[in-house]
């Protein structure tokens, strides 16, 4: 199969499913915050799923550094009991 400029692999003759694909900024960058803070209980749900799973980087649009930075202050508000560790 041919592969597109973006990365994703396209059959002959066909554009790629979906269209072109949109840079997610890191609302973090953006915000120009150092470091993410566990007691931020509004701005961590965000980041967990209905399931009280952590979404990823792909699904939320951080980068590398502020996405472990929210992985951990996720399990540390669960462990001050801030945040459910699930749902059910």
């Amino acid at each position: 199969m041919a592969q597109q400029r973006d990365g994703r692999q396209q059959r002959k003759g066909r554009p790629a499913p979906g269209g072109p694909i949109r840079k997610r900024n890191c609302y973090f960058c953006r915000e120009k915050v150092e470091e993410v803070d566990y007691k931020n209980i509004n701005q961590l749900r965000r980041y967990v799923s209905e399931k009280g799973k952590i979404r990823s980087r792909r699904i939320t649009g951080a980068c590398r550094r502020h996405q472990r930075q929210v992985a951990l202050a996720v399990k540390r508000a669960r462990e001050m009991a801030l945040l459910p560790y699930s749902t059910g």
